[in-house]
């Protein structure tokens, strides 16, 4: 399949984001996404939840396609080309988020959420195991971002933090102004999923909702 790249900086943020997914997990796949002239890249990450970029560009002959991001990567690195060559198929078997319907709940502070990944990272080496940090860890809801008027609130478990942590979106250096100029961080809901969306990219995770529990007589 045939990615089309409007230009080289469109090329340099698919080969960044693409670069970090190898990072994480040099296994993963990428699947992309086309539309409206754009093109959005989805990949899971190690946390069970999914990170996603949008570049300016187009699939030859296609909506989607799903590469590995290894070959995906040497691709964007090599063919400095408009035309890059995604590489044999991979599966994608992830459900992915509409596109429609989402909901802006509120803002955050980049640097806040990164001093929480950060904090979260400690716990996590000190509870480790053979499989990784405990998922009650993961799962535990470190953040509540409420809506400025009457809503409902959005949770934010550690597994979300530590994929925008590990995918670099929370870039939240000095940016030399006030605090109103620091990066920060949308949260939006659509249904059941959640997504926050940083300067260099989003994370995605369907929440897990409670059933209620009925009894047949």
């Amino acid at each position: 399949m045939t990615l089309r790249l409007a230009d080289p900086t469109e090329r340099d943020d698919l080969g960044a984001f693409t670069a970090r997914v190898v990072r994480l997990d040099q296994s993963a796949a990428i699947h992309l996404t086309a539309g409206g002239g754009r093109v959005t890249a989805w990949a899971r990450t190690p946390f069970d939840v999914l990170a996603t970029r949008s570049v300016a560009g187009t699939l030859d002959g296609a909506t989607s396609v799903t590469a590995q991001a290894s070959s995906l990567l040497t691709a964007l690195a090599v063919e400095r080309s408009a035309a890059v060559d995604t590489g044999p198929p991979a599966p994608w078997l992830d459900e992915l988020p509409p596109s429609e319907g989402w909901t802006r709940v509120d803002e955050v502070p980049a640097g806040e959420l990164d001093g929480l990944a950060e904090r979260g990272l400690v716990l996590a080496r000190e509870h480790a195991g053979p499989m990784g940090p405990p998922a009650s860890l993961l799962d535990q809801t470190v953040l509540t971002v409420s809506p400025p008027e009457a809503g409902r609130p959005v949770p934010v478990p550690m597994r979300v933090l530590f994929a925008m942590s590990g995918m670099g979106f929370l870039g939240s250096g000095p940016t030399g102004g006030t605090d109103r100029d620091a990066p920060r961080v949308r949260v939006s809901a659509s249904g059941s999923w959640t997504r926050l969306d940083a300067r260099y990219g989003a994370v995605v995770r369907r929440r897990v909702l409670s059933l209620p529990l009925t009894v047949s007589g």
